[in-house]
């Protein structure tokens, strides 16, 4: 992680503060992201995190939240959509050197969460940033979703899914 992402909040590893950290991204910070993220908008992002030394990991939790506007999945309209997601992180210091294309790695269940960092430096913000865009759905459906599928021919799954051939059938 750098220092030039568009939410960068960095945080020394070695000197964590007490308090639960704030983030509050800025309006230019919301276009960038939102950009990056393929959305129309965001409105507002905000998360509260704590900082845990735990040997030379560190844990953060805390709570994400967030208004934004994304396109419906059926319609491609953008419609309001929103998170609010309890955040659960872990960072931990760089494994050694290059891994080859070919190289399988098997991960743990317990290392699926984790971020690596280099140095004392935790980028706070990217993990915010990153953690936005995995609670974004991808499928979310606006209030126009019914619509967009009458006009399409799609009123219902059961007139037009796996199985209509079928019903058709049983109507005869």
């Amino acid at each position: 992680m750098t220092e030039t992402g568009e939410l960068s909040r960095m945080v020394r590893s070695d000197a964590l503060p007490a308090k639960p950290v704030s983030i509050e991204a800025s309006e230019a910070e919301m276009r960038a992201l939102a950009g990056r993220f393929g959305l129309p908008a965001i409105h507002a992002l905000e998360a509260e995190v704590t900082l845990e030394p735990d040997g030379e990991k560190v844990r953060a939790t805390g709570r994400l939240t967030a208004r934004f506007d994304q396109f419906c999945a059926v319609s491609g309209e953008p419609f309001a959509n929103g998170v609010d997601e309890a955040l659960a992180l872990v960072f931990v210091p760089a494994r050694g050197g290059p891994v080859s294309p070919d190289e399988e790695i098997e991960l743990e269940a317990e290392e699926l969460d984790e971020i690596e960092f280099e140095g004392q430096s935790i980028d706070l913000g990217e993990a915010i940033a990153q953690s936005l865009s995995l609670a974004i759905d991808p499928y979310a459906e606006g209030p126009d979703a019914q619509t967009a599928r009458i006009e399409a021919g799609l009123a219902d799954e059961a007139a037009s899914g796996p199985f209509a051939a079928l019903a058709a059938l049983k109507k005869d």
